[in-house]
């Protein structure tokens, strides 16, 4: 059994905003001119699938455009130190890229796809994905993806691993928007949890600790500090 001290990795949009990838949702609440109602809703499924799939298909051209930045590597690195797992909000595979082994995604990935109606039958997907692209069963396949509006599936696994951590680092996401606020309330009362983030709008407290910088700057810091407590 591993003597190390568990660390939990809490990601969102902002640590792949570094790399390049644009934030699903902008200040105007659009993503490159879609309102992500029209994208990112099983309403909009049903109602234009050819836009929803062309919306994915050029997420998906974007992020083989992309690699993994400074906090990615950083973060993958303390699997060295410490026993890591890494919740992510993110579809994209830049965690994995980096060598994250113990990843898990909330939103679902980009680059798998499912049938329409079954969560368990999930696909490798790397291209394209076109109406008449079906299962073996002859069933539409779709992103796998979690829409707005449908569950989380991986929320209750995700709860596990923050009820066990010793160390929790919050990058990318605010600790006031969900799920991440949601799953800090999970965690251990003397757990110490790392924010960072340009602009946290919180106050440091015993044991929350705040970085106002951009992920990979953050990271570089929380990475020497973590190094001396391990």
């Amino acid at each position: 059994m591993s003597s190390k001290k568990k660390l939990v990795v809490l990601s969102g949009a902002g640590i792949s905003a570094e790399s390049g990838l644009k934030t699903f949702r902008d200040a105007d609440g659009l993503w490159e001119g879609h309102d992500v109602t029209k994208v990112a809703t099983p309403a909009a499924w049903r109602q234009n699938p050819e836009l929803v799939l062309e919306f994915y298909n050029q997420r998906r051209k974007q992020l083989k455009e992309v690699k993994p930045n400074q906090a990615h590597l950083i973060i993958a690195e303390l699997e060295q130190y410490f026993d890591v797992n890494t919740i992510t909000q993110n579809v994209d595979d830049l965690h994995e890229r980096a060598g994250s082994k113990n990843v898990l995604h909330l939103h679902g990935e980009l680059f798998k796809v499912r049938p329409e109606a079954d969560l368990n039958r999930v696909l490798e997907w790397k291209n394209d994905l076109n109406l008449g692209d079906v299962s073996e069963e002859g069933v539409q396949l779709r992103p796998h993806v979690v829409w707005f509006g449908e569950d989380v599936p991986n929320m209750t696994p995700a709860i596990d691993i923050v009820s066990e951590a010793d160390i929790v680092i919050v990058i990318g996401t605010s600790l006031q928007v969900y799920p991440a606020a949601g799953l800090m309330n999970y965690a251990k009362t003397n757990t110490h949890i790392y924010l960072i983030d340009p602009k946290p709008g919180l106050s440091e407290s015993e044991n929350l600790h705040i970085f106002s910088d951009i992920a990979s700057v953050g990271m570089q810091k929380l990475k020497s500090i973590l190094l001396q407590e391990k």
